[in-house]
Formats: structure tokens, C-alpha cells, sequence
């Protein structure tokens, strides 16, 4: 589909995926609008039609990322009511979008704009999001608020594995690490609650 036909939610979704590359090589600073619509291929009357500044294109990236990233997960876990695979197939979605969208991934968590409060406040509503995604899939009996601090300690188990294996520019096999860090996980969760003589050993 050429620009000239594609439709206004179309050229905006556009913009967005050429647009995370863009921050993602340059960095937020030293990205500008022009840049953008160079390499989306339009005017910059045509990027502010969508997009009334940097800030708001940068904002809404953000928000674009890190919604995808809870809908892959939320949707992967669903296809099953077991609790350990629920588990798992949270964190091999969750490995596979990051394996697949490093640029997008490196912006949401590795940009150093998060320095910028409003940008890092975005991320937290994403993190926030996913947690309360994931909490009531946690198929342990516990009230629903310790179920949801539960879920954002894995959040941050496996953004911090993530963030570790982008840094390194390494290969990885999502399923693999998703499967060995979801065993570490369902261990942890399979004790919560538990007087520690019955704890699994």
C-alpha cells in the first residue's frame, strides 16, 4: 500500500513503527520531527497532522509498546487455566515480543529519557497494567492484593532478565529461558501461604 493510500489510522500506525526506530537508533534528543518524516516518507505538515508535537509521537509510542507487549502476554496465558502454564506461556510471550521488538523494547525500558518524569510515569502505567493483567492468573489462594504484588514481582523478574540480555546484543531462545525462569517462578508460588515445614524442597 502506497502512502498516498493508506488511510489516517493506517499512515498513523505508520508513523508509530518507523518512528520507534528512529528514537531507538538516536535517541530522543537527537531525533527530531524532520527526522521522522524523512524516514516515514511524508511532510511534516503530514507528521503534525497526527502528531502536534515530539513529545506527544514519543508518549504515544510508549504507550503503543507497551500495551502490545501486555496484550501478547495476557492473550498467550489465556489459552490455558493451569496455573504452571499459565506461567509459562506468560513469560515465553513475554520473551518472544522482546526477542522480536528489541528497538521497541530498548525504548520502553533502556531509553535514558526516562529520566523525563512524564515518560517514566508512562512507563509505570505500563508495568502497572501488566500486573494487574497477570495477577488473577496466579492460581494461588491469597487476597487479590498480594496476588497483584506477586504479579508485579515477576514483571520485574523478567524485565530485568530482558533488559539484561538486550544489553548484551545476545541471541536467546525465548521458550527456553521463559521455561526455565517460569519454573523458578511456579516454585515461589507454589510456597506463598505455606507454613515453611510444608514448603516444597
Amino acid at each position: 500500500m502506497t502512502d498516498t493510500a493508506k488511510t489516517g489510522s493506517d499512515r498513523r500506525q505508520h508513523i508509530i513503527d518507523v518512528a520507534i526506530t528512529c528514537f531507538a537508533r538516536t535517541g530522543y534528543h537527537n531525533t527530531s520531527m524532520t527526522d521522522v518524516a524523512d524516514a516515514v516518507g511524508v511532510t511534516k505538515p503530514v507528521l503534525y497532522q497526527h502528531f502536534d508535537s515530539k513529545r506527544a509521537l514519543y508518549l504515544e509510542i510508549l504507550r503503543f509498546v507497551g500495551q502490545e507487549l501486555v496484550n501478547a502476554v495476557t492473550s498467550n496465558a489465556a489459552t490455558t487455566t493451569d496455573g504452571r502454564e499459565q506461567t509459562e506461556k506468560a513469560m515465553i510471550a513475554y520473551f518472544t515480543w522482546v526477542d522480536n521488538h528489541r528497538e521497541a523494547f530498548s525504548l520502553l525500558f533502556e531509553s535514558s529519557e526516562r529520566v523525563d518524569e512524564e515518560f517514566a510515569s508512562t512507563v509505570r502505567e505500563f508495568e502497572e497494567a501488566a500486573s494487574n493483567a497477570i495477577a488473577p492468573l496466579i492460581a494461588v489462594d491469597l487476597p487479590p492484593e498480594t496476588r497483584r504484588m506477586l504479579a508485579m514481582a515477576l514483571v520485574g523478574m523478567v524485565e530485568a532478565v530482558s533488559r539484561h540480555v538486550i544489553a548484551q546484543g545476545s541471541t536467546f531462545n525465548p521458550t527456553a529461558l521463559a521455561t526455565d525462569l517460569a519454573g523458578l517462578a511456579w516454585a515461589g508460588l507454589r510456597s506463598v501461604g505455606q507454613p515453611r515445614s510444608t514448603q516444597p524442597r
